[in-house]
Order: structure tokens, then C-alpha cells, then sequence
């Protein structure tokens, strides 16, 4: 490999990232090859061209947005709940579901190094994420003796240790050719002034492009393809840190295929209106999540389903999402990079752009969805930092109540 930096000095001063090679004569053989094959790998083009539109208006008309229909699982009776949940139990054991975890980030935020879903709780005893999820799936064994397949979706960052978590722990005593793993893809990160960052004088820092990766990366790993193989008919796709997610719903699954939808989310109503907390609406007809922000205030009533990343497809959907370019957003963040004297340097306040897709875009590519209402306290027990409404302890005191095991 060519380790000389004239090859690259021609497109980084095109798109005036010349930074990248400050430390170029100071780096050993081995690293001047990795930072030129990844400044090789890097579409600067096309990071040019997500800053310039990101800072473009995003707002949307309010003459554009109109509330969208929604059924509440309380309000549902025992009937409708027995009829519903037998057509998705008829799905469930002909194994025509599959499971998505989105596990791709870090403990960061929990003060935690390593892969997130490894991040573990003491319930007594000790659980991590993960174990909390595959729970779910060792319950439906009990009580039919089915092994639904689970899908992962790791990042760069934590794909290694990920695999190496489950192979310790014997994949939670689960079939292993059950479960199986895909990487989500990267991005650089760049600083205010659009300059890519650099994570080391001989590397590039990235960062993973968003939940909404996940249709492309899927199929990219092979799996669309398996699970049209194995006659496969559904997918939900859920996060790793909400430990009372239900990842095999039968009365959710149930209401989506009676009503002939391809696709369906479950949501908790929004309490505090004046949050800014992102609701489903419908824009342009289409379903949609948007930033309240958008919302005349006197409107704001209306609109108060809020997202929990518990989401359905049916595998056609996916097959249609897995060849569409969903939009990216742009994240303003905190984030370590090496200054102009090679040194690390951690900043006190945001001072770079993360770019992620996000999952809630694929629905507006739909008509209609199946947004189904649920209690909070029964599924809802997220574990997003270590202050806030959404802690260890307050996740672990909503699983205790529900569990019963106060």
C-alpha cells in the first residue's frame, strides 16, 4: 500500500480537510495504512453534502400535519383481546415471527464500558439487558416450545464483545443457532466547522448512523433473504434498554394482520403536553414522528402518542425499506478529538455533528400504520442514564412492580 500522503492530499484539500494529515510524518508504518484506507473508505462528498442540509429549515407546516388514529389496548375488551391475540398466537407457532434487537450503542452514559446490553442489573441477581430480553424468548419456549430467531444489530464498536458476552454467558442457555449478530454502519463525526474529526493522530472518529441503519445492514448481513428462505412473515424490532419491552406480543401482532397493516408501533400517551418529546402524527397523509415544535400549542392535545421503539414489519415492508435511503439528522454532541498539537482534548460543552437515520422515517414510505396505546408501567422501563426519569433504579422498581417481586 501506498503509504506516502500525496495520494489523498488532492480530494482532502478539495473538500478542506487537510487536518487529517497534520501528524502524517510522525506515524509509524502500520498507522499512516490505517488512516489512509480509512481516509479512502470516507465519501466526503457525501458528508459535505448532510451538513449543508441539516442546516437547511426542517420545520413542517402545520397545515400538513393531522392527527393520527390509534387504538388504546385498556379500552379493548376480552373478547377483542382473545380474538386478536389467537390470530397472532397462530403466527407465533407456525415460528412465522422473527425477533430485531438494535443493541448497537455503549454503556457510556451509565458510567459503564462495554457494549450496553452487557450492562447488568441486580434484580437479585444480577441481569444484564440482554439476558432481560432473551427472557422473553425462553418464556414462549416454556409455554409452546418454540425458538424464535433473534437478530442483533452491533456496531463496529461493540460487535466483538458483544459475541464474546454471549459465548460467556452460553447465549443465556438459548439455542445458539438462534441467535445471530449484524453491524450497523458508521460515519465520520465532524466538528462545527464541518472538519472530520480524528480519534487518534492515525484515525478517523465515527460514529454509528442511527437505529434507522438497520433495513439496509440486515439485508447487507443476509438475513432478509434467510427469513424469506424460512418462510418468515413478521419482524419486531425493538431497543435493548427497555427491560419490559415485550418482544413477542400476540395481541399486537394480531391487531396488525386482522387490519391488513405492514407495519405497526406501539406507543405510551405523552402526559406533560408542553414536553419536547417527539409524537406520532401524520404528515402529508403519511404516518410519521415529529418534533413538537411543529404543533400550534392549542393543537397540542391531539397529538400525544409518544414513541418506544417497539415496532412491527412484515418482511415485504422490510424488503421495500431495504433498497430506499432513508433521510438522515443531525445530532449536536459532545465528543473527545485530538487538537492541533496531537493531544486528546474533552470538551465541556457539544462541539460536534453525529449523523444517524432514524427507524420512524421508514413509516411515511407506508399509508397507514397500527399504533396501539399501551400502559407505561407494563412496558415501559427504559434505562437510559444514570439521572433522570429513566435510570437503573427506576427501571429495576417498574420490572419489581409488575413482576410482582417488591
Amino acid at each position: 500500500m501506498n503509504t506516502e500522503p500525496h495520494a489523498p492530499e488532492q480530494i482532502l484539500k478539495k473538500y478542506n480537510q487537510e487536518h487529517l494529515l497534520n501528524f502524517f510524518d510522525e506515524l509509524t508504518v502500520s498507522e499512516k495504512e490505517i488512516l489512509l484506507s480509512q481516509i479512502h473508505h470516507v465519501d466526503f462528498d457525501k458528508m459535505q453534502q448532510l451538513y449543508l442540509r441539516s442546516k437547511m429549515d426542517d420545520s413542517i407546516p402545520s397545515q400538513r400535519i393531522t392527527p393520527i388514529p390509534f387504538l388504546v389496548k385498556k379500552e379493548l375488551s376480552a373478547d377483542e383481546k382473545s380474538n386478536y391475540s389467537n390470530i397472532g398466537n397462530k403466527i407465533i407457532n407456525s415460528q412465522k415471527l422473527a425477533i430485531i434487537t438494535l443493541a448497537g450503542g455503549q454503556g457510556t452514559r451509565l458510567g459503564y464500558k462495554g457494549p450496553k446490553g452487557s450492562y447488568e442489573i441486580d434484580v437479585p441477581p444480577k441481569k444484564s439487558l440482554f439476558e432481560f430480553a432473551c427472557d422473553n424468548l425462553k418464556r414462549l419456549y416454556e409455554s409452546s416450545g418454540i425458538y424464535l430467531n433473534w437478530y442483533i444489530m452491533t456496531s463496529p464498536s461493540n460487535d466483538l464483545a458483544t459475541k464474546n458476552y454471549f459465548d460467556a454467558k452460553n447465549y443465556f442457555d438459548y439455542p445458539k443457532d438462534k441467535i445471530k449478530f449484524f453491524v450497523q454502519d458508521t460515519l465520520p463525526i465532524i466538528d462545527i466547522n464541518a472538519k472530520v474529526i480524528l480519534e487518534t493522530p492515525y484515525s478517523i472518529k465515527t460514529g454509528s448512523n442511527g437505529n434507522g441503519d438497520v433495513f439496509r445492514a440486515f439485508s447487507d448481513a443476509g438475513f432478509l433473504d434467510e427469513l424469506e428462505q424460512n418462510n418468515i412473515e413478521w419482524v419486531f424490532i425493538g431497543g435493548i434498554d427497555n427491560i419490559l419491552l415485550k418482544l413477542v406480543d400476540p395481541l399486537f401482532l394480531g391487531l396488525t394482520v386482522a387490519g391488513n397493516y405492514q407495519i405497526a408501533s406501539k406507543s405510551i400517551r405523552k402526559v406533560d403536553l408542553a414536553s419536547s418529546d417527539w409524537v406520532f402524527a401524520n404528515v402529508d397523509g403519511h404516518p410519521s414522528i415529529i418534533d413538537p415544535k411543529n404543533l400550534d400549542i392549542k393543537d397540542m392535545d391531539k397529538y400525544n402518542q409518544k414513541n418506544i421503539l417497539a415496532h412491527l414489519f412484515s418482511v415485504s415492508a422490510l424488503r421495500k425499506l431495504s433498497n430506499i435511503e432513508l433521510p438522515y439528522h443531525r445530532a449536536f454532541k459532545k465528543c473527545d478529538f485530538i487538537n492541533s498539537e496531537g493531544m486528546k482534548e474533552v470538551p465541556i460543552k457539544p462541539n460536534s455533528f453525529k449523523f444517524e437515520k432514524f427507524i420512524f422515517d421508514a413509516f411515511a414510505l407506508f399509508d397507514k400504520i397500527l399504533l396501539l396505546e399501551i400502559e407505561s408501567n407494563e412496558e415501559f422501563a427504559p434505562i437510559k442514564s444514570f439521572t433522570g426519569n429513566e435510570t437503573p433504579e427506576t427501571a429495576l422498581e417498574l420490572y419489581k412492580k409488575y413482576y410482582n417481586l417488591l
